[in-house]
């Protein structure tokens, strides 16, 4: 049987070998429209940074929820209450904490000129140093370095939940007049905004995590929606780099939205060339 077997195994055809054939092109000529794209748009980022850092003033709608940043700094001022802010649940390394830090370093600066204690609970050890610098800038761009308190850049717990019930015993303790949530939210959102809710603070929040925005705005008084949290950024900071990547983007978005525009009215008149520019094989 181990014989009959052994001429089986042997007569089995050898699987087929397969050459592959090397392509000795640099740039794949079916994909030009893909290059063409890409060239476009960062020309027009790089055109405007360029153009804010000469000086330009880049036109940036006012977001609501930065006047309501301002407002929620007033009242706690006339309270003497302290401010919460909490900057999310992720590391540096994401775009929203970063967003968060810039945004963070303008609200130190304009409670330092009202002399209102900041309080800023931080989930991830690594974010610790960054939050702890962006306020510290903040009160000496305000010109009042020595009222800066580094023990309100409070460590809480690298546990998602320990560090939302931390949060909820800060607001429940200390009652802060406002509570701004602004960074990368998951689980936890709701459960800080009803707690802040319900200790009748004004709350703002902001995140670019669509799945969160619904709590965020039902619970709080103004909420930034999306890529509102990266406008706001570059909208207090006034970075060159920012407000070139912001208007730069936004102008691509139009381009995008006038080809799409412009493509469904040709296709409704049966030209199929426009559409088959936009093809990639």
């Amino acid at each position: 049987m181990l014989i009959s077997l052994g001429l089986a195994i042997a007569q089995e055809p050898a699987p087929a070998q397969t050459q592959s054939t090397s392509d000795s092109r640099w740039f794949d000529d079916n994909r030009w429209n893909v290059f063409l794209t890409l060239v476009i748009i960062f020309f027009l980022i790089i055109y405007f940074i360029e153009k804010a850092k000469k000086g330009k003033n880049l036109f940036v709608r006012r977001i609501a929820g930065l006047d309501a940043i301002e407002e929620a700094v007033g009242r706690a001022t006339e309270m003497g209450k302290p401010i919460l802010y909490v900057p999310g649940i992720d590391d540096m390394n994401n775009i929203q904490t970063v967003a968060s830090m810039i945004i963070l370093g303008n609200v130190a600066r304009t409670v330092a000129q009202y002399d209102t204690p900041l309080i800023v609970p931080i989930r991830l050890p690594f974010v610790l140093p960054v939050a702890e610098e962006s306020v510290k800038q903040g009160y000496m761009a305000a010109g009042r370095p020595e009222a800066f308190q580094k023990d309100n850049i409070r460590f809480i717990s690298d546990e998602q939940f320990a560090y939302a019930a931390g949060i909820n015993g800060i607001m429940l303790r200390e009652r802060p007049a406002a509570n701004l949530f602004l960074g990368s939210f998951f689980a936890e959102s709701l459960v800080l905004a009803e707690t802040g809710f319900s200790t009748g603070a004004i709350q703002v929040a902001g995140t670019a995590n669509i799945h969160q925005l619904p709590f965020f705005v039902v619970a709080c008084d103004y909420t930034l929606i999306g890529e509102e949290l990266f406008a706001a950024s570059a909208y207090l900071s006034r970075e060159p780099k920012l407000l070139g990547a912001l208007k730069g983007s936004d102008y691509a978005k139009g381009i995008i939205l006038a080809a799409l525009i412009l493509g469904a009215i040709l296709i409704s008149f049966n030209v199929e060339w426009f559409k088959d520019w936009f093809f990639v094989e």
